[in-house]
């Protein structure tokens, strides 16, 4: 293996700043085709030699990597992602790196998350722009109870939008701040959701690679500090009937990848549109149902993507309305550069990697062939009835991941985007899970039909 000429650059540096922080231990971490964050922890004095030759592992014991009899593989480590976790500090401190995985033939693995976003995004390069982007991950606190932590399915407190006295997590989520901040991640703001033990902290708006490591890291930072406090930080699209779900609504723009300018604004344009800006949502509304099982990953995801609690079913844009798929959120006058759209069906439990690549694929194929924007609707679609649907041409996205992952087989440009490896994995392990899923007899079930029949 040949060290990069990026991590040669960064070797001297990186190495300075472990000896002044006396950093003993080096987790290497990457991500399976799920999303789930993988680690191998090496001592600081075997760090060189992985830089120098990787980090050979078992690529079969790993959900959707290898089989067994192509199990080899190993880790190059991105030095632009080294920090030190800041609740690893102390007697044994451990830095973290990101890293890329490769096959034992030198050649970048196709199932590996962070490699498909790269492929997408040298493909954006290419027709000159740069995909930025900026997810807005909400959680949920959960109460433990006993000293293993066993998780209770109770929220951490019953406070509501934007309250203060009755958010009992505020002091956390300061501690969540300051943990990502130590990570090297601009946190912008924090605040309570909608729901009782909801949250949301978000970050600053970058390319979208960073903002993928980013969203994998915001993740494990969150649950290390809520297991410090005894509460446990939960991903989970829909943990609770009746109540609003967690979304990772994501802000998207193209730039210039010559001089950085954001090619989605154009202030003469009634909305503020550029003209690349309005192929690009009307590729990401093309192709909303297609990339849905990717966006919306789980059985439970659908349990989210419902009517009536503000999360986005129909396939439209707007700018001010909130059950759109896409919004266009105003811009301040004289800001060009905040133009951009956001796209509202995703959830915190998908793959970042995996979900940027699709996203910015299906607008890239709306720049291509030069998809026209349809008109953009304001009224609340929740109160549209079947003949409002039909006279304005509005879609819905899948309602189950069954129907998800139908519509994600048919759309070429999905496929292509994620490519055959992923494809194969991820159908094979969602289909599975749909089947344990419709198999299961639910207490609902019990309740409702048991005695009655």
């Amino acid at each position: 293996m040949t060290v990069s000429p990026a991590n040669a650059q960064l070797r001297g540096q990186v190495f300075d700043q472990a000896e002044r922080d006396g950093v003993r231990f080096i987790s290497l971490q990457f991500s399976d085709i799920m999303g789930v964050p993988k680690n191998v922890t090496i001592p600081f004095h075997k760090f060189d030699d992985a830089i120098n030759h990787g980090l050979w592992f078992d690529g079969s014991s790993i959900e959707g990597f290898a089989r067994i009899h192509e199990s080899d593989m190993y880790l190059e480590p991105d030095l632009a992602t080294f920090r030190i976790i800041p609740w690893e500090q102390a007697e044994n401190t451990t830095a973290r790196v990101i890293c890329n995985v490769f096959t034992p033939d030198g050649e970048e693995f196709e199932g590996d998350p962070r490699y498909v976003l790269r492929r997408n995004l040298a493909e954006a390069r290419k027709l000159g722009y740069v995909f930025q982007t900026g997810p807005e991950l909400e959680f949920f606190l959960l109460k433990t109870k006993g000293p293993r932590g066993v998780i209770e399915t109770l929220p951490h407190d019953r406070a509501s939008y934007f309250d203060v006295t009755t958010d009992e997590a505020a002091d956390v989520r300061k501690e969540m701040v300051n943990a990502l901040e130590g990570l090297g991640i601009i946190v912008e703001a924090s605040h309570h959701e909608v729901a009782m033990g909801q949250h949301e902290i978000d970050f600053r708006y970058a390319d979208a690679l960073n903002t993928a490591d980013n969203a994998v890291a915001f993740k494990i930072a969150l649950k290390a500090v809520a297991q410090r406090h005894g509460l446990y930080a939960t991903f989970m699209p829909k943990p609770f009937f009746g109540i609003n779900g967690s979304g990772m609504h994501t802000h998207q723009s193209l730039a210039d990848a010559a001089s950085g300018r954001n090619v989605f604004s154009d202030p003469e344009d009634e909305y503020e549109l550029s003209t690349v800006a309005r192929h690009f949502v009307a590729g990401q509304l093309a192709h909303a149902r297609g990339m849905s099982a990717i966006l919306a990953p789980l059985v439970n995801s659908y349990k989210r993507l419902v009517p009536g609690f503000e999360a986005p079913v129909y396939v439209s844009w707007a700018r001010i309305n909130r059950s759109a798929l896409v919004r266009v959120p105003r811009v301040s006058v004289g800001r060009p550069e905040s133009t951009r759209a956001e796209l509202r069906c995703p959830d915190p439990s998908c793959n970042p990697y995996l979900a940027f690549a699709v996203m910015l694929a299906a607008g890239l194929d709306g720049i291509r062939r030069q998809l026209p924007l349809p008109t953009p609707i304001e009224e609340d679609l929740f109160h549209f009835d079947e003949e409002m649907m039909a006279k304005h041409a509005i879609g819905t996205l899948p309602g189950t991941l069954a129907e998800a992952l139908d519509e994600f087989q048919r759309d070429e440009v999905i496929l292509r985007a994620v490519g055959d490896h992923i494809v194969d994995w991820f159908v094979q392990a969602k289909r599975h899970e749909w089947n344990n899923y419709r198999t299961q007899v639910t207490p609902w079930e019990i309740d409702r039909y048991l005695e009655t029949y």
